[in-house]
């Protein structure tokens, strides 16, 4: 059995024989495919000690040394991209088409924080006043630690440490459980393109692990994405333990359709977005808001292409949607689908019971389609992160606008329509971190940053770009007078020019 360790110090740590262990599952098979390692709080010392270690001969690195390095590491990306894409769909299921898309996103990220000698660059203000010079920097904040989820183990990571690392902290990774390895293979190529060692770690684990990095005196700054009550619990635990936190937590994402939007836009939209990695998006669309007359032009079009999608396994020719992650995780969902017909939605597609031959035991649920369903259905108000698409009837965009900003769960929503002016007052009155206009998934670029609002966002700083950037360092001014003769003696009044 594949055994999956720790990285720390530069090297792999194999998993002690005292220490606790969890099996990693191929989805598609549901057959365990490895062990791996469960770190306590002395494994965890450990890790932050080694980028503790590294992090004042890293900070003194210039930012274009530190920017060749993730250009090296960029190449590398490229090199191994079929590698990394096949060791996400191993261990999440995903399809490679998909996961292969996942690491663009990510590689997005680092050619951005290869930039880092001019995003780093701070204002200078000549002679301000009485031959002093003003000017500001941004500098390092120490060890940053990353809780990253299993949905996307390449893309998150590298939201987080490209930027960590070119503004000269040093980072210790806590990847999901569930699909741990591609974190492993992150660091092997970062070693390989010369980051020194100890400034990149990864400690395997549960929440044992993220216990002891939340409560780490060293840890400085923590960053997290995954659920809203972990994500509230993250950042009240960091900042009573004195961190900056960055806790991006739960979604609900709607799509809008407008009576005048494109009927088959909307049905390839919707399809991509609610059913894609088998809805295992934190910008996954969840919710369909039908707008006015446009039902009956949409939902049997939609129903007919959910029962046609293939389901199978991700490295299979030909299929769309892959397994969710975990049998538990299917429990839940196959859960929620349950609790949505005893509250009354109208099941028209039902993926419960999907059985792909020869993969009898994988973790398969279908897609799934309910129709009138109401707010105060569990299905609406709940993640169910899963390939469960929830249709709401409105009778105008100010119904639609009222549903959305109601609920808590605000990453981000769509509006597909043809006229300018509905677009704008959606874009203006939606209360969501992220808008697409015609766009069912609308995940900003690197060099803008990713984020919700509500109860999707906890803490001041969105994730990558230069929000990320402001979030890994610390703002400094420093004003400078160089005296000419005698000082004038001391003066009690406050400064001003």
């Amino acid at each position: 059995m594949r055994q999956i360790g720790h990285f720390i110090g530069g090297r792999t740590v194999a998993p002690a024989d005292t220490e606790r262990c969890a099996e990693v599952f191929n989805p598609a098979t549901g057959a365990v495919a490895g062990i791996v390692a469960l770190a306590d709080a002395t494994m965890v010392d450990a890790a932050v000690a080694s980028a503790a270690g590294a992090f004042p001969a890293w900070e003194a690195t210039s930012p274009l040394r530190r920017a060749r390095v993730l250009f090296r590491f960029r190449e590398l990306l490229e090199a191994n991209r079929r590698r990394l894409a096949a060791t996400i769909t191993a261990e999440h299921g995903k399809v490679l088409a998909d996961a292969d898309g996942e690491v663009t996103r990510g590689i997005e990220v680092v050619e951005f924080a290869c930039g880092a000698p001019r995003l780093l660059a701070g204002d200078h203000s000549d002679n301000i006043g009485g031959g002093i010079d003003n000017w500001n920097l941004r500098q390092p904040l120490g060890v940053v630690a990353g809780i990253t989820p299993s949905n996307f183990p390449v893309m998150v990571p590298m939201w987080m440490f490209p930027l960590a690392l070119a503004a000269g902290n040093t980072f210790v990774l806590k990847p999901s459980e569930r699909d741990p390895s591609a974190s492993l293979l992150l660091a092997e190529l970062l070693r390989e393109a010369g980051l020194p060692d100890g400034a990149f770690n990864v400690v395997q684990g549960d929440r044992v692990a993220v216990e002891a990095l939340l409560q780490h005196p060293q840890v400085r700054a923590v960053s997290f994405v995954g659920s809203t009550p972990v994500a509230r619990h993250v950042q009240l635990t960091a900042v009573a333990h004195g961190k900056r936190a960055q806790a991006l937590g739960g979604a609900k994402n709607h799509l809008v359709a407008m009576p005048d939007a494109d009927p088959d836009l909307v049905v390839d939209a919707i399809t991509g977005a609610a059913f894609g990695s088998a809805g295992q998006r934190c910008m996954a669309i969840s919710v369909l808001v039908v707008v006015g007359d446009a039902g009956p032009r949409l939902v049997p079009k939609i129903v007919a292409r959910a029962r046609a999608l293939k389901v199978g396994a991700g490295t299979d020719a030909g299929v769309e949607i892959g397994p969710l992650i975990s049998g538990a995780h299917k429990a839940r969902v196959d859960g929620c689908i349950t609790r949505g017909v005893a509250e009354g939605a109208v099941l028209l597609v039902d993926g419960r019971q999907c059985r792909v031959p020869g993969a009898e035991q994988g973790f398969f649920t279908a897609p799934t389609v309910f129709d009138l369903v109401q707010p105060a259905h569990s299905i609406y108000q709940e993640e169910i992160f899963g390939p469960v698409l929830a249709i709401v009837h409105v009778p105008d965009l100010a119904g639609a606008l009222r549903l959305i900003n109601e609920h808590p769960l605000s990453n981000g929503a769509a509006c597909f329509t043809a006229d300018g002016a509905t677009a704008r007052a959606f874009a203006r009155g939606v209360q969501v971190g992220m808008v697409g206009i015609n766009v069912p998934i609308p995940v900003p670029m690197a060099w803008h940053s990713f984020g919700g609002w509500k109860q999707s966002l906890f803490g001041d700083h969105h994730a990558y770009g230069e929000e990320a950037l402001r979030f890994y360092t610390r703002y400094k001014s420093v004003m400078q007078r160089w005296p000419e003769g005698s000082g004038k003696g001391p003066e009690f009044s406050l400064p001003v020019n």
